[in-house]
C-alpha cells in the first residue's frame, strides 16, 4: 500500500487539508497534540492560554499549530533547532507543562509502516512523557519598528544593530 492510499480516519482530513498531504510526520504532531490536550485537560488555543515549544521544524509543526491553536503570528509557537520529535505545551493559567518525546521504534520502519504505528500503538508506547526542560516563555510582546540605515526597510526594533558610525541597520545589512 502506497502512503498516499492509507485509509484516513475523517478526523484527519481537515489537518491534511491543511498540511497538504497526509504522512508520518503529521501524524506524529497529531498524537503528540491531543496527547497535550487530555494531560493539559485542555482544549484548543483561544487567546494564548497555552504556549508550544517545538524541538523541529518538520511536518508535526504543522499538527501542532492546527490541532493546539498556538502559532508563530500570536507568539505562542517556539521553535528550537535541535531536530528532536519533541514538543513541549505549557498552560499559562498555572504553568503546568509537559514534555512529549516520540519514541524510536525497535526497527526502521516503511512509511506505510510508521503510518500504521502512529495510528494504531498506545499512547504510552508512543511517547515518553515527561517535565518541561525550559521555562515557559513569555507572552509575546509587540514591538516598536525601525528603519534601517542601508536598506529603508521596517525593522523590529529589537533586531535593529548600530554600527560603529552610529547608523542603526537590519541583521542582514549589517554582514552578520
Amino acid at each position: 500500500m502506497d502512503i498516499n492510499d492509507f485509509p484516513l480516519p475523517e478526523e484527519l482530513k481537515p489537518l491534511v487539508d491543511f498540511h497538504g498531504h497526509f504522512c508520518p510526520g503529521v501524524l506524529i504532531g497529531w498524537r503528540a497534540s491531543n496527547l497535550a490536550l487530555k494531560l493539559l485537560g485542555m482544549s484548543r488555543d483561544r487567546d494564548e492560554e497555552m504556549v508550544a515549544v517545538t524541538e523541529n521544524d518538520a511536518c508535526g509543526v504543522d499538527a501542532v499549530q492546527f490541532i493546539l491553536g498556538c502559532t508563530f503570528g500570536k507568539g505562542n509557537l517556539h521553535f528550537r533547532d535541535y531536530g528532536k520529535q519533541a514538543f513541549t505545551v505549557f498552560r499559562r493559567s498555572d504553568g503546568k507543562g509537559v514534555r512529549l518525546v516520540l519514541n524510536a521504534p525497535e526497527r526502521e520502519l516503511t512509511r506505510e509502516e510508521s503510518a500504521a504505528r502512529l495510528l494504531e500503538e498506545a499512547d504510552e508506547v508512543l511517547f515518553t512523557v515527561g517535565e518541561p526542560k525550559e521555562p515557559m516563555p513569555e507572552k509575546a510582546v509587540i514591538r516598536k519598528s525601525g528603519v534601517c540605515a542601508l536598506c529603508g526597510e521596517r525593522a523590529m526594533e529589537t533586531r535593529l544593530l548600530s554600527l560603529p558610525d552610529g547608523r542603526t541597520v537590519c541583521i542582514p545589512c549589517s554582514g552578520t
